[in-house]
């Protein structure tokens, strides 16, 4: 199953700030932290289209998909792939449904056993506030983003932990105008790299509920319990 659980993605907004300002790399990361919680607070739904490149170690050819997210609080998440094939990928509190037509199967489970989609989950979804889930760092080469912006290394707080996520790291560049998340590179144990850019972002259309849910087509086959409870 592809590593599909990914991270922020807010739309344009019409709220504004004022210009981050030219302390060091640490107070701009503090500043950058509290405008980008300002987006969480103030969205309650988005979509956007996405890419993904995925490195697998030990390959030299990264993995390319491509699809379109939905998210809406709270606590629910569309995830469309549409290349290289197509799935979708519905997500309810710790509750996930994945239809693969090509497969005419539903997989259905929990998502409290998939450790890995924990922090991408938490970011993904707006829970509480960044520095809750994650310590915010600049990165070590001190890159920046467009507009001059840190990029932030965001490490979940349980990493090492018994059960802990197999993400290791996040690295985010933030939208310079809109402090939205526009893109995300999870860091895996493993050394695998997924990164995830969006574009075409709309927040707040009032997405309605039943995009979120999943109609089994006729004479699909539903498998329950693929992602077991712990």
């Amino acid at each position: 199953m592809k590593l599909f659980i990914v991270s922020l993605v807010i739309g344009l907004s019409l709220i504004s700030f004022p210009a981050i300002g030219k302390e060091n790399v640490e107070d701009q990361v503090r500043a950058l932290v509290k405008r980008v919680d300002s987006r969480y607070a103030t969205t309650k739904d988005f979509q956007a289209d996405f890419t993904q490149e995925t490195h697998i170690e030990g390959f030299d050819t990264p993995l390319q998909s491509s699809g379109k997210v939905f998210i809406k609080k709270p606590g629910y998440l569309r995830w469309d792939y549409a290349e290289p094939t197509v799935e979708h990928i519905y997500v309810h509190d710790d509750r996930l449904e994945m239809y693969v037509p090509k497969h005419n199967q539903i997989l259905k489970g929990n998502l409290t056993m998939m450790v890995a989609t924990k922090a991408p989950l938490h970011l993904l979804q707006g829970v509480g506030k960044l520095t809750e889930h994650f310590e915010v760092q600049p990165t070590d080469d001190g890159r920046t983003g467009e507009g001059g912006l840190p990029l932030l290394t965001l490490i979940p707080k349980n990493h090492g932990q018994p059960g802990s996520s197999s993400v290791t790291r996040i690295v985010s560049e933030i939208h310079p105008d809109t402090y939205f998340i526009r893109s995300l590179a999870l860091h895996e144990v493993s050394g695998n790299i997924s990164t995830f850019r969006f574009s075409n972002v709309k927040a707040n259309t009032g997405i309605d509920d039943t995009v979120f849910t999943l109609d089994p087509p006729e004479g699909v086959v539903i498998v329950e319990d693929v992602f077991p409870h712990s």
